[in-house]
């Protein structure tokens, strides 16, 4: 660990062979690599992973999880009386039942047909599976996602935190099949950064306690505030306090970086599923996201594979706009690219007067073509920052900036060297002041900084270890990049305190560990982001 110092296409096909050779058990979860054979009728095999021990003593499967997926094994086999009999197991030993009946449906609809199973569920159904997940957070507006057991109608309450006697306004969703059973709660007419209390009720019955969070500080305007942000986010449940010590933390938004869940079968949606339904019932991820506002971009392992380069074209491979759909039905961002007519994950949104740019660094990376964003983002991405009328523009990346910081590889914008020596020429030559720069990929948080001859020094604050096993060690002697400060000791996240009230406005980053342990801190000016 380093102390802070003063601050003044390979073919997608190739890729996944490569991924299945090397990386299928990088964070050591035989659940998703059972998985991941079994969707090929490969049940063998995927009972013999389940039954393998961990490569890391850190990471055994659980018991509930082993049997949670051998019913899927033997439902595919049509092994029903099996199959209830590992789901009842599995429940017996802790797993959510909202694991269950998230799915998959189609598989598990026919244990229906046993009145046992029946009416053991009935007594464990629940209409609420998923969320409430709070995102999309304005001055004046909010979104709340949900998931249910079927298609229903979702009922939102909402009243000011400290005012008891202000009448609950009431918005309403319908979920739908169509969209994985999830629908979006929209919340207008609320008051800039004003504490509110909300519930969810469904047929008139309360589903949740009383939730809070808080509004934005007033659109455009100098304000304090404080947000999160974090990729590498395996399925490691001894890690799992995260999101406890995330909640207790309690930013005013928080940035999944990408990695968020690994997945690595883009060309089978059961498996995607799996990883997100499982995320999802995990009560202690569900607690931090109620609260939160949430933001997300994807990387290669919750997109593609491992370092996939899918090439410049919407649908080819043909994987990547299912995979991309998917992704949508389990977060709740601002906006996904350009739609269905330019799938992506790109979008923009702002808290006071600080402006957040997140990039999409996988559908269209194109090494032929040398870009990791392609034309249409790239051209929004110009836009919207010549645009931008704020004190701080935060650019983030799933992968890092930095050169060097990936030794070896190109996976980072190293690869694209060109496209990005583009866009921070763009930057000093329009003079945009105040542009920082967020990544995730590497296992680990850092902050290092990108000298430039023709405009000021870029700063790029990492942290891509939220919940991973493995860990990657600190690149001190990069060459084009500046080390700063660093540290991979154990899980950690990345903490910006933006104080743009100051005669000086200025960002502090702080490290904080798993255990809530303050690690790391420097401050970063925005006289030194300013064109001379």
């Amino acid at each position: 660990m380093r102390y802070p110092i003063s601050l003044a296409t390979v073919s997608a096909a190739l890729a996944i062979s490569i991924l299945n050779s090397q990386d299928a058990t990088a964070q050591h979860d035989p659940g998703r690599d059972a998985m991941k054979l079994l969707v090929q009728d490969k049940f063998k095999a995927s009972q013999e992973r389940l039954a393998k021990p961990p490569k890391s003593q850190n990471s055994p499967i659980s018991e509930a999880e082993r049997n949670f997926v051998l019913a899927i094994l033997t439902c595919k086999q049509d092994r029903q009386a099996e199959a209830i009999s590992h789901l009842q197991k599995a429940v017996s030993l802790g797993l959510p039942i909202e694991r269950i009946l998230a799915g998959p449906r189609d598989l598990f609809e026919p244990l229906r047909n046993d009145p046992g199973y029946t009416a053991w569920l009935s007594d464990l159904e629940k209409p609420l599976l998923h969320g409430p997940m709070l995102s999309s957070v304005t001055d004046t507006t909010a979104q709340v996602w949900v998931r249910t057991a079927k298609p229903i109608q979702v009922k939102l309450r909402i009243h000011e935190a400290n005012d008891d006697t202000q009448p609950r306004q009431e918005f309403t969703t319908k979920t739908t099949i169509q969209d994985d059973y999830t629908g979006v709660i929209e919340v207008t007419n609320l008051k800039p950064d004003t504490p509110y209390r909300y519930q969810l009720s469904i047929d008139g019955q309360p589903r949740t306690g009383q939730l809070n969070f808080r509004t934005m500080p007033k659109a455009g305007e100098p304000a304090k505030f404080e947000v999160g942000f974090g990729g590498g986010a395996g399925y490691t449940p001894q890690f799992n306090h995260m999101w406890t010590t995330l909640a207790k933390q309690a930013p005013t938004a928080f940035l999944m970086m990408g990695d968020n869940v690994y997945i690595d079968d883009p060309t089978h949606p059961m498996t995607q599923r799996y990883c997100y339904y499982r995320r999802q019932s995990e009560p202690l991820w569900k607690s931090f996201i109620a609260s939160t506002a949430m933001y997300s971009i994807y990387d290669d392992h919750d997109f593609g594979v491992n370092d996939c380069i899918p090439g410049p074209e919407i649908d080819d491979p043909a994987w990547k706009r299912p995979v991309w759909q998917v992704f949508k039905q389990n977060w709740n961002n601002p906006g996904f690219g350009g739609g269905e007519k330019q799938p992506g994950c790109w979008y923009d949104f702002q808290i006071a007067d600080v402006h957040f740019i997140m990039l999409d660094g996988r559908y269209y990376r194109d090494k032929k073509g040398g870009s990791m964003l392609g034309p249409v983002q790239k051209a929004w991405l110009m836009d919207t920052l010549k645009n931008s009328q704020s004190t701080f523009k935060i650019l983030a990346s799933p992968v890092p900036w930095s050169p060097g910081v990936k030794p070896g590889s190109k996976d980072t914008w190293d690869g694209f060297n060109d496209e990005r020596n583009e866009i921070f020429s763009f930057v000093h030559t329009n003079q945009i002041d105040g542009v920082v720069l967020l990544a995730a990929d590497r296992h680990r948080s850092d902050l290092r900084r990108i000298p430039r001859k023709d405009g000021y020094a870029f700063n790029e604050v990492m942290s891509s270890r939220l919940t991973n096993v493995h860990t990657h060690g600190l690149v001190e002697n990069a060459k084009g990049s500046e080390f700063i400060i660093g540290y991979n000791e154990k899980c950690s996240f990345g903490l910006l305190n933006f104080d743009t009230t100051a005669k000086n406005p200025f960002i502090k980053y702080t490290i904080v560990n798993i255990d809530g342990e303050r690690v790391g801190e420097a401050t970063l000016k925005l006289s030194e982001m300013q064109s001379r």
